[in-house]
């Protein structure tokens, strides 16, 4: 059943599961650094995003099959199948973007995707009518199956890999190899026969015809390609703040010294540059022992380190830790006071009882009821609370002090 397709649209097909999973994972990344109050929005757009692209990459595959004349698509099959891809995405992205996913939390994750999937493919194909006969060979929808699978455990491990826009690449590129590998697999499978033992075939349901699905997926196609577009647009207000984050926060270093040496500077960093302490020797300040360069942080295969430099701020979770990276929180076996025993002073500061934070990637202060809030940039900028009795010291360390003196 595979030969004669149009291999421009089957090319069309391939590119749209892309791009549906390049914007999906994208906004899936935002969920851990937002508040809670924007998990169910992000989610359910990153859920939309992905189940349009696998359903589009279908219909444009369906599209490129030579298929008998007259055959017709019966509308509720087709949304049903729909509703499940929309559904059984919506699972598998909760299970991974919430909390820290285990190794059988992933598996789970990926047999459910890949099974959504399958299921939407089947459905789909279910809802064809015409005067003909499906079969299915059930070595192919095994093989289907089991593609649909492992491409879709590639694409979720490859979403919590931590390689900032390369993971949404692979991401993406998983995503579409397990959607058009599982359709073009099932359609190798299956067999166009004629009708036994009817002369006329009678549609039962409202129908559809392939001009009326086209224009569909051209307009599915739009929403995906100016998702996609969207989501390249840097924002300017986050690029503006992160600007003079880079230029106030040497100014705050230097404030700090000022009470013994008047004259002493700091070297102003460039944009999107890592702050590093100034040596103090000769400076009449004792010599600091070297912090830890690294904090350890648990995954689903075992434990990894981060660097102090890519560390944006530290939140208590009970007698344990959970570290920013700037795309997503980690779990830290250590207690926040054995992280703030390790972690430079000159870099970071305790800005609340549970919340530490990177004060050369503070992009933002804002007074916020009794105390404050602010954030931190990264891939996925999130906002960390600021406790009353702090306030004065993080507008000192940020130099916002200094200009009202």
């Amino acid at each position: 059943m595979f030969e004669g397709h149009d291999p421009y649209l089957v090319a069309l097909s391939v590119v749209i599961a892309i791009l549906g999973g390049y914007t999906g994972f994208g906004l899936a990344a935002r969920i851990r650094g937002t508040p809670d109050a924007s998990h169910r929005l992000l989610l359910a757009g990153a859920a939309g995003f992905l189940a349009v692209g696998i359903w589009t990459m279908h219909f444009v595959g369906m599209l490129a099959a030579p298929l008998p004349a007259g055959t017709v698509y019966l509308v509720l099959p087709t949304i049903v199948s729909f509703l499940i891809c929309a559904l059984v995405v919506g699972i598998s992205l909760f299970f991974v973007s919430v909390g820290e996913p285990s190794l059988m939390r992933v598996i789970s994750s990926a047999v459910l995707l890949g099974l959504g999937i399958a299921s939407m493919h089947y459905v789909g194909m279910h809802g064809l009518s015409g005067g003909f006969a499906m079969e299915h060979d059930a070595t192919m929808v095994v093989l289907s199956v089991a593609i649909a699978i492992a491409a879709a455990y590639g694409g979720l491990r490859a979403f919590l890999a931590r390689q900032g826009g390369v993971q949404l690449v692979l991401s993406a590129v998983a995503f579409g190899v397990a959607v058009s590998g599982m359709h073009y697999t099932a359609m190798l499978g299956m067999h166009i026969a004629p009708p036994s033992g009817e002369s006329h075939h009678h549609i039962e349901g409202l129908a559809a015809s392939p001009q009326i699905l086209s224009l569909v997926v051209a307009l599915l196609c739009f929403v995906i390609a100016a998702g996609f577009l969207l989501s390249l647009v840097p924002d300017p207000r986050r690029k503006a703040l992160a600007l003079s984050a880079d230029r106030t926060a040497p100014v705050a270093e230097t404030a700090s010294l000022e009470a013994d040496v008047p004259s002493i500077e700091a070297p102003v960093a460039p944009a999107g540059a890592r702050m590093r302490p100034t040596p103090l020797g000769g400076l009449g300040q004792p010599p600091r022992a070297a912090p830890a360069p690294r904090l350890p942080v648990e995954g689903a295969d075992g434990t990894h380190f981060i660097d102090s430099a890519d560390i944006r701020s530290v939140r208590a979770d009970a007698h344990y830790t959970k570290v920013h990276d700037g795309t997503r929180e980690r779990m830290c076996p250590w207690s926040i006071s054995e992280a703030e025993a390790q972690l430079d002073p000159g870099l970071f500061l305790r800005v609340h009882r549970s919340h530490i934070v990177a004060i050369p990637h503070v992009t933002f202060v804002r007074k916020e009821g009794d105390g404050a809030v602010i954030e931190l940039d990264g891939p996925s900028p999130h906002r960390v609370p600021v406790s009353r009795a702090k306030i004065a010291e993080v507008k000192a360390r940020l130099g916002l002090a200094r200009r009202h003196a």
